[in-house]
């Protein structure tokens, strides 16, 4: 860790910190910044597509794909650094399905031709992706998928559904994996497949969350919708593995140290502001108490992830599985400080347009939202009891 802590304190580093904040002060959208204030997690396409293209003039559009690509080809200390302020300065994610998930693995096993016809299109923001892994009962146990790709020719021909498809909506194109054959081990048989979202056969039904967030999962389902054999990501039957390395990322992403960082920085401001009935409440000893042992998780959590995060060998997998577990368990923890501090007025959820909402109470509602919204980070990509589970496995050797 001494070694890190030189590298991440460096004139270097520091050089490149400067100017990932220049950047932030100067192009940062303030409307875009106001959104990830309230802890919203999906933006419209539009404020996606207008984020993306700022990053991509200033060469930060896709920060950990090699340089031949188009990428930035940062290193980890500076993909860290650059997660870290962006989070701070209020920027949202970046386009997570196509530049960290797919963007990723078509580098690494897609063919030339698939590289050149479907990396480009995420580099510009042009194309938006979502992940088609999750079904009705294939949800945790993601290998018990039953959603079906039949060979025929040079063609597969899918059939069933895919269930919580996060911006199902709005996406062109969908990578996911599909049934291929049932006759063996239910992980294999599996096979990646990308797949045009307006081909005909495929319909996309919205599910209405009672957040009051909108419309940002779906169901998609299939009906002999042909996709051909170019589109498939690597062998037939190897969707598995490749499905893994995706979710990997993910898991890894999804710990979100610096966006909890920044969400519990805004409920310190929250409490040095706010006073009721006396001082304000940041010198109540439950209160203060309460914002120390938040921090101390989340640095706990932070020290892990930079572990990890400069892991030198194999792919990381168990790893993975302890920084997703805690990782959301710490952020949901905030989150629910959040609506506990406010009191009553974050038992009301208001309409986005609710003009005559009070600021506490629109403040409070949006807190509400996040709580509620930010629940499925113990569930996607794997819930915490399946976490648990590889790290009984993984670590623990049961």
């Amino acid at each position: 860790m001494e070694r890190l802590d030189s590298i991440l304190s460096s004139f270097e580093a520091a050089a490149f910190r400067d100017r990932v904040t220049g950047f932030l002060a100067k192009h940062l959208p303030q409307q875009i910044r106001v959104q990830v204030a309230q802890e919203k997690m999906d933006l419209s396409k539009e404020d996606q597509r207008t984020w993306h293209k700022l990053l991509r003039v200033h060469g930060l559009a896709c920060p950990s794909w090699p340089v031949e690509y188009g990428g930035s080809g940062l290193v980890d200390h500076e993909l860290y650094i650059l997660e870290r302020e962006f989070a701070l300065a209020g920027a949202p994610r970046p386009m997570i399905y196509g530049v960290t998930m797919l963007g990723p693995a078509l580098i690494a096993r897609g063919t030339a031709q698939q590289k050149d016809r479907f990396l480009p299109g995420i580099l510009e923001g042009d194309t938006f992706w979502c992940q088609g892994f999750s079904e009705t009962s294939a949800g945790s146990d993601l290998a018990g998928l039953k959603c079906a790709a039949r060979r025929d020719g040079d063609e597969y021909v899918i059939n069933g559904h895919k269930m919580w498809t996060s911006e199902g909506h709005i996406a062109d194109w969908m990578f996911g994996i599909f049934r291929t054959d049932s006759s063996g081990k239910k992980q294999q048989g599996i096979t990646f497949l990308l797949l045009d979202m307006r081909s005909p056969g495929i319909s996309v039904q919205p599910i209405r969350t009672f957040d009051g967030t909108g419309i940002e999962i779906n169901q998609v389902f299939f009906d002999d919708v042909r996709v051909p054999l170019d589109q498939r990501l690597g062998d037939e039957g190897a969707g598995w593995d490749i499905a893994k390395s995706v979710l990997t990322a993910e898991r890894f992403g999804n710990a979100e140290v610096s966006r909890s960082m920044a969400s519990l920085e805004r409920l310190k401001v929250y409490c040095r502001e706010t006073s009721i009935d006396g001082p304000p409440l940041i010198r109540d000893p439950i209160v203060a108490r309460r914002l120390v042992e938040l921090e101390i998780s989340l640095q706990a959590v932070e020290r892990t992830e930079l572990r990890f995060l400069f892991h030198a060998g194999d792919e990381l997998g168990a790893e993975a599985a302890l920084l997703k577990l805690r990782g959301t368990e710490v952020q949901n923890a905030i989150l629910a400080a959040a609506i506990d501090l406010r009191g009553p007025s974050a038992a009301l959820l208001l309409d986005e347009n609710d003009l005559a909402a009070s600021a506490e109470y629109s403040a409070a509602s949006h807190a509400l939202k996040a709580h509620m919204n930010y629940r499925k980070t113990m569930i996607y990509g794997g819930s915490s009891e399946v976490q648990r589970n590889i790290l009984a496995k993984g670590v623990l050797g049961l």
